[in-house]
């Protein structure tokens, strides 16, 4: 027996080094690398930022003049409101790390800002990649996206203090406790659903949003006259290619800091699926628009650069190139028939938000269950669908008691006047309205 005693020592010395080696941590990122981590974070978060401008420039271009200091003013106020809520109360729902009070599907961590002291607020926070500080500021931009996305669908009509109590409760509240469920490690993530970006966690929650205050605002005066649509045309279209050309490139802080790291290939390939998903469904929009109307449509190509940016956003790091372009060539294909849909039905969206984030945003949750093997296609088709009925039914009821109580909708004489003059006293271009003194 003695002959075995040297062998089985040395198997069980490897076999507790083995051991030693799978319960310690795992080592941490150099002080370099946890620094040029977080410096791309914080790119990112500015590039999210600046997408408010390419909002604002977007939804002013595709509505009236007589309207542009309050779709710039509600665009202004959207991120100075979502990230004071955000730090107040969404952070926390959002991410509630062990504190779920109901199951899987709510949970508060407290309210106010709470950075664990030390390096487990910096480089020990998220594995060397950012600090909690750049958490919170990225996560914030993300909220404040999601009711801007709502401001355009609801333009030219809405009270500007109901829009922004809605914007208020919706940022503060509907918003992180759904996010919750997939990125803050809820039941949907439980299940394996997969939105990268937020194809979902935004876009479909601030369609869902838009598609409420659409229904109980009602159309536009003029927009539908004997059944019939009447075009309301935009009055800048050099202002709405600029937005759309600042979102575009905000878009790449929005899905290549969702990969949480400076990490050169998984960034670098996000930034080519998101790049190639934007051609692709501009070009098919165009093509779409001119078979459909005989001319090609600009406001139309606009949107299918971002239809085809929506539709990518979830799948993103984990679909081939080459579906990235079919996921943006379908999306381009269906911003141009639901945007006609829409109007057919009399719901009257005066950037096409509705079809954009709303429909693509689930396009795009869908086709990740569809292009990655990652993924399976009933767990997106699960987490879309709650999210979407969820989030329509809290805006409508927040909608709904806004309406009952102080009113959604201006009066038909600030309507037609302007709400730039009814709601802020003050015009966008000098002179330009025409003044009556009594």
């Amino acid at each position: 027996m003695s002959r075995f005693k040297f062998p089985m020592m040395m198997m069980l010395l490897i076999a507790g080094i083995t051991a030693f080696a799978a319960d310690a941590p795992a080592p941490k990122v150099s002080q370099e690398m946890f620094t040029i981590n977080n410096v791309w974070m914080m790119i990112a978060v500015f590039m999210v930022f600046i997408m408010n401008l390419g909002f604002a420039m977007i939804e002013t271009g595709l509505t009236r003049a007589k309207n542009s200091v309050n779709i710039l003013f509600k665009n202004m106020i959207i991120p100075a409101l979502g990230l004071l809520t955000y730090a107040l109360v969404g952070f926390s729902l959002m991410y509630p790390g062990t504190s779920w009070v109901c199951g899987k599907f709510l949970g508060f961590a407290g309210f106010g800002l709470h950075c664990p002291e030390g390096a487990a607020g910096a480089i020990d926070y998220a594995g060397g990649n950012y600090t909690y500080w750049t958490d919170f500021l990225y996560q914030g931009m993300f909220a404040a996206t999601a009711a801007t996305i709502v401001s355009g669908a609801v333009a030219e009509r809405i009270k500007f203090n109901s829009f922004i109590i809605f914007s208020t409760i919706y940022v503060a509240v509907v918003y992180p406790i759904l996010g919750s469920w997939g990125w803050g490690k809820g039941w949907l993530d439980a299940i394996g659903f997969h939105d990268l970006a937020g194809s979902t966690f935004v876009h479909s929650i601030g369609g869902c949003g838009a598609l409420a205050g659409v229904m109980l605002l009602g159309p536009r005066i003029g927009k539908y006259v004997n059944g019939k649509v009447k075009p309301i045309m935009g009055h800048s279209m050099p202002l709405a290619t600029i937005g759309t050309f600042i979102l575009w490139f905000g878009w790449y802080g929005f899905n290549g800091g969702s990969v949480f790291s400076a990490d050169p290939m998984g960034v670098s390939y996000v930034f080519a699926t998101t790049t190639m998903a934007a051609c692709a469904g501009m070009v098919s929009a165009m093509l779409t628009s001119w078979f459909v109307n005989k001319k090609p449509d600009l406001s139309m190509v606009l949107n299918g650069c971002l239809a085809g940016l929506v539709a990518i956003t979830a799948g993103a790091d984990t679909v081939s190139i080459t579906a990235s372009i079919i996921i943006g060539l379908i999306g381009g294909v269906l911003v141009v028939f639901f945007v006609l849909f829409f109007d057919k039905v009399q719901l009257d969206d005066p950037v096409g938000a509705l079809s954009v984030h709303l429909v693509n945003g689930v396009w795009g949750t869908l086709a990740v269950g569809i292009f990655s093997d990652k993924y399976s296609f009933m767990s997106q088709l699960i987490g879309s669908a709650a999210i979407c009925i969820v989030s329509f039914i809290c805006a409508y009821v927040i909608f709904f008691v806004l309406k009952k109580t102080i009113g959604i909708r201006v009066s038909e004489d600030e309507e037609t006047k302007g709400l730039d003059l009814g709601e802020h006293g003050m015009e966008a271009y000098g002179g330009f309205q025409i003044f009556i003194t009594q």
